[in-house]
């Protein structure tokens, strides 16, 4: 089903640190488009525009501030105080609703926003705009429930699921990790949850993946080894872990090494990971748009389990090592322990990060492909589908206030 006159979509992705957010959102984009619908990204990253945004998307770039602890952030390259650049960011997000009159906003991740940035567009939509229909989408997991909770009752958040959202799209599968029963969401808030599955993301041509495989100089007559680390703000112990795994090798390795570092890598690390690399034969870059035909052409990957390189790894089917971080939050931590349960993935426990058990794992991911991949193509990729449904529900209600019960799918 398509809708007969073009939707406006306004996305909102504050985008602090790494890049997930802003991924998330393009890739939500470029396939909700189609319906049809013009749709707005308002972000905070400062490498949107390194990404191929299509037609029918384009974007808003507010001021960037990057985090320091999980309450405190500073902006990310202007020499003003953080709270002008908040109010800067607030005004932006507030004219940008007001100008652009959305049939529908979708908030990203944060229910508030930034530091409740987003809190004033949200009172305007309910009170000049009720025809516009509000959307929080959240991840599968956010955090450990007791830490969700707590962020949660101390922000006001319940109320504000209550009172300013009129769904709340949970990219994930009730089954694997059930957010309304962790965090202890209220049957008023949970009646307006929907499941939607996992996001898919694009599975590149063997052109497209051929050419990137010549852009990059990967070889043909050996696996390789993907090490991607997201952003890369907080990514070198995995990268000098890799390297320290296999620098001692007196003789040729049976694979190629490939590490993307990530753009908040510091210079002089990234200096250090490239010069180490070289002298493996392998290589290391920062940053490669097209990720998903960088991915395609690996043979095993190892990530830090975000929710987007999972999903990014998990539709090519690609057997994956994950070594999940703790700080700031246990979401891919949880993530991993789920995907493990369910015999999608290996990881490695915090704690247990060593060469010796890096590498182990590593050639065991290289010495039996098959099993994982296999396992990936059940992957419950339902995402899309449903949020084109959910969107064509909510025009078609206009200015009713939507509430169902929590379910997967509409």
């Amino acid at each position: 089903m398509t809708l007969s006159l073009p939707l406006k979509i306004l996305m909102y992705s504050h985008d602090t640190y790494g890049l997930g957010h802003i991924r998330r959102t393009l890739a939500i984009a470029k396939n909700i488009r189609s319906l049809p619908a013009n749709i707005l990204i308002l972000t905070g990253s400062p490498l949107v525009g390194r990404f191929t945004i299509p037609r029918n998307v384009d974007f808003v770039r507010i001021p960037g501030m990057i985090k320091v602890t999980n309450e405190e952030y500073l902006p990310l390259s202007m020499k003003l105080e953080a709270t002008q650049v908040l109010s800067i960011r607030e005004s932006i997000i507030l004219a940008t609703v007001k100008s652009f009159r959305p049939d529908v906003l979708v908030v990203d991740k944060a229910p508030l926003g930034l530091k409740k940035e987003v809190v004033p567009a949200l009172e305007w939509i309910r009170e000049e705009l009720p025809s516009c229909r509000t959307v929080l989408g959240l991840r599968d997991v956010m955090d450990s429930a007791e830490e969700t909770r707590r962020d949660w009752e101390e922000k006001n958040v319940y109320v504000v699921m209550d009172s300013l959202y009129d769904e709340i799209w949970v990219y994930g599968v009730q089954g694997f990790y059930d957010p309304v029963k962790e965090y202890l969401i209220p049957e008023s808030v949970s009646r307006k949850v929907y499941f939607t599955g996992y996001i898919p993301r694009y599975v590149p041509t063997r052109q497209e993946l051929e050419k990137v495989r010549r852009d990059i100089g990967l070889p043909q007559d050996r696996p390789t080894v993907l090490v991607t680390v997201g952003g890369g703000g907080d990514g070198y112990p995995i990268l000098d872990t890799f390297l320290r795994a296999f620098e001692t090798e007196s003789s040729e390795l049976s694979f190629y090494g490939l590490l993307v570092t990530g753009p908040f890598l510091s210079s002089s690390r990234f200096q250090e990971v490239r010069s180490r690399a070289a002298s493996l034969g392998w290589r290391a870059i920062r940053f490669h748009k097209f990720m998903e035909a960088v991915i395609g052409n690996s043979d095993v990957v190892v990530s830090m389990g975000g929710y987007n390189t999972i999903c990014e790894i998990f539709s090519q089917c690609k057997p994956c090592l994950v070594v999940p971080r703790t700080v700031p939050r246990e979401e891919q931590l949880i993530r991993a322990e789920i995907l493990h349960r369910h015999g999608f993935c290996d990881y490695i426990k915090p704690g247990f990060l060593t060469p010796e058990i890096l590498r182990e794992k590593i050639l065991k991911l290289l010495s039996d492909r098959s099993s994982l991949s296999e396992r990936m193509k059940g992957f419950p990729f339902t995402a899309f589908d449903v949020i084109r449904q959910r969107l064509i529900v909510l025009k078609e209600k206009g200015g009713e206030q939507i509430s169902g019960p929590s379910r997967n799918g509409p």
